[in-house]
């Protein structure tokens, strides 16, 4: 099981939040689906210098644990919304 405030890795593209399966964030909180659907995790994601830019909700099948073996990685995005992005 994750536990709170674990860096974790998505499982899969959200483009709607300008995310790669790959990409990390912070497990902050944990959500139930209102409607017995799937439940979700609350996950805050930061730049690489580690400012929070957002915090979302995903599947809990949509994130795995860091592993050991696994090498960070940083590649430059424009965010979607770069009109509302602030520094």
């Amino acid at each position: 099981m994750l536990e709170l405030y674990q860096r974790i890795s998505l499982t899969k593209d959200f483009p709607e939040y300008n995310l790669k399966k790959g990409d990390i964030a912070m497990l902050i909180d944990i959500a139930t689906h209102p409607e017995e659907g799937e439940n979700g995790y609350v996950l805050e994601v930061f730049n690489a210098i580690g400012k929070s830019i957002n915090v979302i909700i995903v599947p809990m099948s949509a994130v795995e644990p860091l592993k050991q073996n696994e090498i960070l990685h940083a590649p430059p995005r424009i965010p979607q919304n770069w009109g509302t992005f602030t520094s």
